[in-house]
């Protein structure tokens, strides 16, 4: 991966039904699949040993939403989970605005995505339909984004080396690696969105724009944001840093 870009993109929320069983190997299977299967053991604990209330919060969902959680849930404890890509899996507003279907796959291979369940997954890593925030705690584990950074910090040390990287993360997902410690094996860019004002961009504006550029890295590389334009929202320097910022309202 010498010398290549990668794109930090956060997972979505919004997930697509089905799959299939496959025993397709995914980038980062070997190197975390010690640490995955303690999170699917604490899931299946969670599952055994948890109120209503509990599981709500734990999966941070409810209704109609939390049912289809638990189904989903039992199935990856179990070890039958369906799998899809997951450019396929991941249907919000950010993924749908990347548009991943016209994409190269080696293009979505530069795609990396952190998550509660599995880490970290490349876009052409199958993933099972799942619901679990990075933000989420689970016992004994505790909050899995303190769990998961010293396993993610040092397996992306390896496979970036000498790469260029683009945080594209919102806070919670950040909280998972050691950036200071990954700026000594590979170049970390990271974008900020924000509005006219300079406060954060927050929103389905927001969401889209970030897809956006998650595009335009993959097709025309870091240098492709230096003039990015997208309805009113537009690429700026800012002591060093650059910001894709909201058009004024």
């Amino acid at each position: 991966m010498s010398g290549s870009l990668f794109v930090l993109l956060p997972p979505s929320e919004a997930k697509a039904d089905g799959g299939a069983a496959s025993g397709l190997g995914g980038q980062f299977d070997v190197e975390l699949a010690p640490a995955r299967r303690e999170v699917v053991t604490a899931l299946g604990t969670l599952l055994e040993t948890s109120s209503r209330p509990k599981l709500e919060k734990a999966l941070g969902v409810r209704g109609a939403l939390l049912e289809r959680a638990l189904i989903s849930t039992r199935a990856i404890v179990e070890g039958v989970a369906d799998t899809l890509p997951a450019w396929q899996r991941y249907s919000g507003v950010v993924w749908t605005h990347l548009e991943p279907a016209t994409l190269s796959e080696s293009q979505r291979r530069q795609l990396l995505i952190p998550s509660g369940l599995y880490g970290v997954t490349s876009g052409v890593d199958r993933v099972a339909d799942y619901r679990l925030k990075m933000s989420a705690s689970l016992n004994p584990l505790g909050k899995l984004a303190s769990y998961w950074k010293p396993w993610l910090t040092p397996v992306l040390e390896k496979s970036l080396r000498d790469g260029t990287v683009v945080d594209l993360l919102p806070h919670e997902h950040e909280a998972a690696f050691d950036f200071e410690r990954l700026r000594d094996s590979c170049v970390v860019h990271s974008v900020a969105f924000v509005q006219h004002d300079g406060a954060r961009a927050a929103g389905h504006d927001a969401k889209a724009v970030k897809g956006e550029v998650a595009r335009t890295l993959l097709r025309h590389g870091w240098d492709g944001l230096e003039d990015f334009r997208w309805n009113g929202w537009r690429s700026r320097r800012h002591h060093g840093s650059l910001r894709i910022v909201a058009p004024r309202k």
